[in-house]
Formats: C-alpha cells, sequence, structure tokens
C-alpha cells in the first residue's frame, strides 16, 4: 500500500483525540503508507454498523476516488462486522489501529521467540475475522482422502470451516512453542537471582530512548561492542528483551535489562503473546521509567505506561523516571538535574550517565551496611568471598586476623 485515508471519530470532546490522530499518522509512516488525507467525525459514540455515519462512509468513498488510496485507516480497533460492512461500502482495503501495530512487529521481529510471539497475535486478531475474508461460503472443501489430498467424499466443511481449524490448529501450536520459550527463559531469571545480581528494567512508551539509554551505558563501563542493541529513530525498533551486565568495578554490579515499548491501545492479544517476554519487567528489583520530555504529549504518554504496567501486574515495583531527551527542551547547563525520584537529562548527548548509574546503585543497594569483621587466618575462604562480593573500604592484617571495613548487603 502507498496512499491511504486517515479517519478517526471524535467521542465526546476526547482531549487525547488529536494526539491520538498524528500517532496513527507516525504508525502508517511506519509501515510504508503515505497519508493522502485525513476526515474526522465528531460523534457522541461511534457507530455500531459502520464505526462512522453513513453520510461520512460517503465522503470517505469520494475521497479514495480522488487521491487514488490503496486503503482506509481507522484510528481506533474496529469490531470484525464493522471492517466487513466498511470494506464493502469503500470498495478498498480497510485497516484499524491494531492492524497497524501488528504489521509493526511483525516487521520488526527478529529472534524466533518475537516472531512466534507476533504470528500469534496475528492470528487471534484474524480469527473472529474469517467470516470477513471469505466471502464464497457454500464453497465446500470436502474431506481429506487417504492420501491426503481432497476429496468429495462425505459431507465436507466450508472453507470458512477448514480455515478456523487450521488457525486454531496453528495458535495451539505456537502455545506450546512459546510456553518451552518461557520455561527456558524462567531458568535463566532463576539462574541470575542466584547470583544474588540486583536488576533494573528499561520501560516506557515507544521510541522514547531506552536502546539508546542502555548503549550509552555501556559505553560508560567500556562494553564491547556486540553487547549493544538496535538504536534507531523509529516506533518499535527493539522488540526483543535485552539483558546486560553492568560492572562500575567495585563489586556492586547489577543486570540492565532493554524491554518492548509501549504505546497507547496497545493490542491485548500482543501483551498476552509478550507476556513471557515482558516478565523480565515483573521480576525486577527497580523500572527506570523512560520518558520523552521533549514530547509534548508525555504526561499522556506515562500515564500509558503506568496502565500497561498495571496489566502486567508491575505496578508495585520501585520507580525511577528518567526523563530523557531534556536537552531539546531546557539549558544544557541545567542538565543533569536529579531529584529523588526522577533525573533530567540526554541519553543521546550522553548528559546524565553517570548520575544515572549513581541513583539506580542507590536504590538497588540501598539495603547495604556498612561493618568491621575480623576473620582468622584460618578461614581464608570467607575472605575470599567477601572480596568477591562485598565492598571493601579498608583491610588491616592483625596478630589475630584480617580486620576488614566493609560495605554489603545485610543478608
Amino acid at each position: 500500500m502507498e496512499k491511504v485515508i486517515l479517519v478517526g471519530v471524535k467521542v465526546r470532546e476526547d482531549p487525547d483525540f488529536e494526539r491520538s490522530m498524528e500517532e496513527l499518522e507516525s504508525l502508517a509512516q511506519a509501515c510504508d503508507m503515505e497519508a493522502a488525507a485525513t476526515a474526522v467525525q465528531n460523534l457522541p459514540a461511534v457507530h455500531n454498523a459502520l464505526y462512522i455515519g453513513s453520510g461520512k462512509v460517503q465522503e470517505v468513498k469520494n475521497l479514495v476516488s480522488l487521491t487514488g488510496a490503496d486503503g482506509v485507516v481507522f484510528d481506533n480497533s474496529l469490531s470484525p462486522s464493522q471492517q466487513r460492512n466498511l470494506q464493502e461500502e469503500l470498495g478498498v482495503l480497510v485497516l484499524d489501529r491494531t492492524n497497524l501495530i501488528l504489521e509493526i512487529f511483525s516487521r520488526r521481529a527478529r529472534t524466533k521467540e518475537a516472531k512466534l510471539q507476533v504470528e500469534s497475535a496475528n492470528l487471534q486478531y484474524m480469527l473472529p475475522r474469517l467470516v470477513g475474508m471469505r466471502q464464497a461460503l457454500s464453497r465446500q472443501g470436502g474431506g481429506f482422502g487417504a492420501g491426503g489430498g481432497f476429496t468429495n467424499r462425505g459431507a465436507g466443511e466450508t472453507l470458512l470451516e477448514l480455515d478456523r481449524r487450521r488457525i486454531e490448529k496453528r495458535i495451539s501450536e505456537l502455545r506450546r512453542e512459546l510456553d518451552e520459550m518461557e520455561q527456558d527463559r524462567k531458568t535463566q531469571q532463576k539462574k541470575r537471582r542466584e547470583s544474588d545480581l540486583p536488576c533494573a528494567a528499561l520501560v516506557g512508551y515507544t521510541n522514547a530512548g531506552k536502546s539508546t539509554l542502555l548503549n550509552r551505558i555501556l559505553d560508560q563501563y567500556g562494553a564491547e561492542a556486540d553487547k549493544k542493541v538496535l538504536e534507531k529513530d523509529m516506533l518499535f525498533a527493539t522488540l526483543d528483551t535485552t539483558v546486560r551486565r553492568i560492572d562500575p568495578g567495585d563489586n556492586r554490579d547489577f543486570l540492565l535489562s532493554d524491554t518492548v515499548g509501549f504505546i497507547d491501545r496497545l493490542p491485548h492479544a500482543l501483551i498476552k503473546a509478550f507476556r513471557s517476554t515482558l516478565s523480565e519487567v515483573c521480576s525486577a528489583d527497580l523500572l527506570l521509567q523512560v520518558v520523552d520530555f521533549s514530547d509534548p504529549h508525555h504526561r499522556e504518554q506515562m500515564k500509558v505506561t503506568e496502565d500497561t504496567l498495571r496489566e502486567l501486574k508491575a505496578e508495585h515495583i520501585p520507580r525511577l523516571y528518567v526523563m530523557n531527551k531534556a536537552d531539546l527542551v531546557m539549558d544544557k547547563e541545567r542538565l543533569p538535574r536529579v531529584l529523588e525520584d526522577r533525573i533530567y537529562l540526554s541519553a543521546k548527548e550522553g548528559i546524565g550517565i553517570e548520575e544515572l548509574v549513581g541513583r539506580i546503585r542507590e536504590k538497588l543497594f540501598s539495603d547495604f551496611l556498612e561493618c568491621e569483621m575480623k576473620i582468622p587466618y584460618t578461614d581464608g575462604a570467607a575472605v575470599s568471598y567477601l572480596q568477591e562480593n562485598a565492598v571493601i573500604l579498608s583491610t588491616e592484617y592483625m596478630e589475630d586476623g584480617v580486620l576488614l571495613r566493609l560495605s554489603c548487603r545485610k543478608k
């Protein structure tokens, strides 16, 4: 598709409507679509059969004819019947917001797990819409013969029923494969917990700069180039969860994970399919909610992130707000600005990275205590253990043992 008409319905003076339409155009652009025109209608409620009124349907049909558009994209999720009715009325392909997001995820998926998750979400979306995809419901597919081919024997099934069975079977296969991958992920998480390393997870709206921030932190502590993740100014540049060990060099290492971005009205099927990937968020000790502070709608985006975290049952995890891209709306001389629960910085410019890591470690290692221990020379293993797992502040060799002043976890 090259040209599309964007259609939106503003219900009861919705304050987020303009932002939603801007985002719809960004989603279309991410699918290589050009918005040829936009049609907007104010309604007390969406039309049950056509989403928009019949007069507006005719207006959109005229726009399609005038612009030569290949399709029409609606600003919200359409019901199967609405999508089917609109397609019949307009005579071109009709897509909704969910279609665009699923298409972007399909294009961005790189790993096997991400591809399976997207396929599962796509099939779950497609299943109730099969009726609209099959126009000739009266045709019979017949039964399967002994050789595996079609035969005309038996009552047979409609093509619709065959499609439904195939899709349901494939969804079951995908669920089994993803369940196996989830078990592997749980095993990895268990090993990380046993290593006693605390974990912080980057969360936030898509394109807020999470991957850029992870890469700048890796740069700060001399990580190898192959440890970096893709960073690009696009929606959902990263779908796969990446976990990296951050080593500041004083036995206070921690894990930092980068997760898939959120967006307003993220399809439930995608949240469900990516639940195992997003489990890194739920098992984190600290959430770093990255916010594009330069975006005029950043407060609304923060609310979407809060709502998604609530759906994942991760709202109870301690949080640090990372107000990224602050250099675009604040004087660089005022950055970084560090407050109790937030920090204003610029990941792209590398401003505030050291201060951010300092705040992360303050929160992750808040249960550390300073203490003195005198350990007999006969217990060298204990000294070695503490040197590897605690922060040694001073060492004094005495007649009856080693006197260590150290900082370590209470447990």
